[in-house]
């Protein structure tokens, strides 16, 4: 299904009060949520020809294609609920919140997105228990069509929307006042089938705990989670439980199996906070929850002078980490009869090693792999095209105009279909990087991080096109906040090289040789900062050291260091950074005996 834009009417529901109940008897309550979601609210949305767009654990989005019959749905629901809890007892009964809008909204095949569907769910916020409220422009179509009556509250001031949202409510009273609606028939005699494994990239976030002393320092703790649990839910593939239902685990003994099997997620996170003096450390631990097992664990020591930033610092940190870790346990379980997600993630465990020529290629096969099973893939289309752009630009590629000529293809295949996918756009900066329209990528490598704030390496990616663009100090500070936050990538040595380049295009030779052995030793088989490398030699008079870091660039690279005039080919920078680069970076080349043509 493509992306589109269209008018939709949306539904919200939750349920009230839902961490209370989790609280008094975990397994009951999620047992009658998913038996109410099983016998009433999944047919009642398919009997009114709308569509569960996602749940979470405790709540749903539902969009349909008519006003009329998502509202009938809602009061029905309603109705249907308040019956349903007249025979169980008073603070175990589940009671829902929905609120309904309509309006334009982006529609992906796995979510949908714009002010409409904030606004729904905010409606849903304003709803009492058992009620339904609905925007003024549901009234103005529902009016004189429905037989229900829905009270006034006035405009009401929500969070995150600009200007007042005008509200109308049907109170429980009024909803329980109505004749009783056609029930879906409920197999309760049949037996529920087993629940399908867990989805393989699938988290809970456990509240940290706060292990200081000062109990106020509670609220970083839960800051912490709450961000982890936002940010991991923007990396691509990422399942992640909502932090109401994993805030119901709170200062509870952590039995990973049994917290596995209850959200049917295959990895659980837990960590905690203790503050000393002006710092402040705080563990984290990945466990595989089908295995009860520690797979990854880290701690960091960072000042508390300013802790918003520690707080998106420790964010961020976890979250490249897991990223990597989860991918790499995924791609490492064994697999009969692989699928395409299987392909796509021993490709991205693959990607994660450093760059190499044979990195690249079997990376590229796996996702090949991947296509042939699924050519819809959406994921396998903008990671390939990633990964063909980066092997023209690592300066590995035997075909670089065949690379990216497929990767242009795949890009537009898959901002077609998701337009707001974070790959597809970085992809596309590649791609325009790598034709040197330096001014165009920015935008789009801009977008990649507005969607995915702690990707580390579109993060250092900008920074490297702003300094091919001209812009050549805003190149380190990007490196910088790459190393910092993923301090031991694969991808770390390319950053180190950009930080060499600066120091070499601004006449600082010694710096520049500093970095680029650093970028050198952390990925041998790299050519560019050998090349790099030569140069700085060469200026500092080292013609030993330049000759043969030029043989070992021309050796593993392509042809572009043959001649200068190859290279300007090749590589075409702006007029700020080619006018550097002829005194210094240029002038090594010749100095270390390359030719001009």
């Amino acid at each position: 299904m493509a992306s589109t834009r269209r008018l939709a009417a949306i539904l919200a529901a939750d349920v009230a009060g839902y961490s209370r109940l989790m609280g008094t008897d975990e397994e009951g309550t999620h047992a009658s949520l998913m038996e109410h979601r099983r016998a009433l609210l999944d047919p009642k949305v398919e009997e009114h020809h709308g569509r569960i767009v996602k749940s979470t654990g405790d709540g749903l989005l539902a969009e349909f294609p008519s006003v009329l019959e998502a509202v009938r749905c809602g009061v029905e629901v309603q109705r249907c609920m308040i019956e349903r809890n007249l025979a169980v007892p008073g603070p175990e009964r589940i009671g829902l919140r929905i609120g309904i809008n309509v309006g334009d909204v982006i529609v992906e095949p796995e979510d949908i997105y714009g002010d409409e569907v904030n606004i729904a769910a905010r409606l849903e916020g304003l709803a009492e228990p058992n009620g339904i409220c609905i925007s003024r422009r549901v009234h103005e179509q529902i009016r004189g069509k429905l037989p229900y009556v829905f009270e006034d509250t006035g405009p009401q001031s929500v969070k995150n929307i600009a200007r007042p949202v005008h509200v109308f409510a049907m109170r429980a009273e009024a909803i329980a006042a109505l004749p009783m609606p056609a029930v879906p028939a409920a197999p309760v005699v049949v037996p529920l089938p087993a629940p399908a494994g867990a989805p393989r990239l699938s988290i809970v976030v456990l509240p940290f705990a706060n292990l200081g002393a000062d109990a106020e320092q509670q609220y970083l703790a839960d800051a912490i989670t709450e961000d982890l649990t936002t940010d991991l839910s923007r990396i691509v593939g990422m399942v992640v439980i909502s932090r109401t239902t994993a805030f119901t685990y709170r200062n509870k003994p952590v039995d990973a199996k049994q917290i596995g099997r209850e959200l049917n997620v295959r990895y659980v996170l837990e960590g905690s906070i203790r503050p000393s003096g002006n710092r402040i450390r705080c563990n984290a631990q990945l466990i595989d929850a089908e295995a009860d097992a520690h797979i990854w664990a880290e701690r960091f020591d960072l000042h508390a002078d300013d802790l918003l930033w520690l707080q998106d610092e420790v964010t961020a940190r976890i979250a490249n980490a897991l990223d990597v870790e989860l991918v790499q346990a995924e791609a490492a379980r064994p697999t009969a009869n692989p699928d395409a997600l299987d392909y796509v993630l021993r490709a991205r465990a693959v990607y994660n090693r450093a760059s190499t020529r044979e990195t690249f290629a079997e990376a590229i096969r796996l996702y090949e792999s991947a296509l042939a099973l699924d050519p819809a893939c959406v994921q396998a289309r903008a990671l390939l095209a990633w990964t063909l752009t980066g092997r023209v630009l690592d300066q590995l590629a035997d075909e670089p105009a065949a690379d990216l000529e497929r990767a242009e293809a795949l890009i537009a295949e898959v901002l077609t279909a998701a337009p707001r996918d974070p790959i597809g756009h970085f992809a596309r900066a590649q791609v325009l990087r790598a034709q040197s329209r330096f001014e165009e990528a920015i935008p789009e490598y801009e977008t990649a991080v507005a969607l995915n704030r702690n990707w580390v390496i579109a993060i250092a990616a900008l920074g490297q096109c702003k300094l091919l663009a001209g812009a050549i100090e805003e190149a380190i500070p990007a490196q910088e906040q790459a190393i910092r936050l993923s301090p031991r990538d694969s991808h770390i040595a390319n950053w180190y090289w950009r930080i060499g380049m600066v120091h070499l295009l601004k006449s600082r030779t010694g710096e520049a040789i500093e970095w680029l052995q650093k970028a050198q030793r952390a990925n041998p088989l790299l050519p560019g900062p050998r090349a790099w490398l030569a140069a700085a030699h060469a200026l500092a008079g080292d013609a030993e050291g330049a000759a043969a870091e030029l043989a070992e660039a021309c050796r593993l690279g392509d042809d572009r260091y043959s001649s200068i005039a190859r290279f300007k080919r090749a590589v075409a920078y702006g007029t700020k950074t080619q006018a550097l680069a002829e005194t210094t970076f240029f002038a090594g080349l010749r100095l270390a005996g390359v030719p001009e043509n």
